[in-house]
């Protein structure tokens, strides 16, 4: 993208400096400044860890079904509070 930034003297003189002793154009100089600036500071995010544990194996249980067993279950709870009446 094409812009027009007024730059400080001083701030000018100093990419000016980086750019040659890098031997990197003032354009390329100016985007690394900015690169830098504007992620100094930024928290990088913790990564995420998940926490297992080992639930064993349950006789009788397939847990290749687990939402079959889950609506199962689900559905004897829903008959159980009719019987009762809630």
């Amino acid at each position: 993208m094409r812009t027009t930034l007024t730059l400080d003297d001083d701030v000018a003189a100093m990419l000016h400096r980086v750019a040659k002793e890098r031997g990197i154009s003032f354009k390329e100089a100016v985007n690394t400044a900015l690169r830098a600036g504007l992620t100094a500071g930024v928290p990088q995010p913790r990564r995420f860890r998940m926490q297992t544990s080992n639930m064993g194996v349950v006789p009788g249980v397939n847990l290749d079904k687990a939402l079959q067993l889950a609506a199962e279950l689900e559905d004897e709870e829903i008959i159980r509070k009719l019987e009762l009446g809630k």
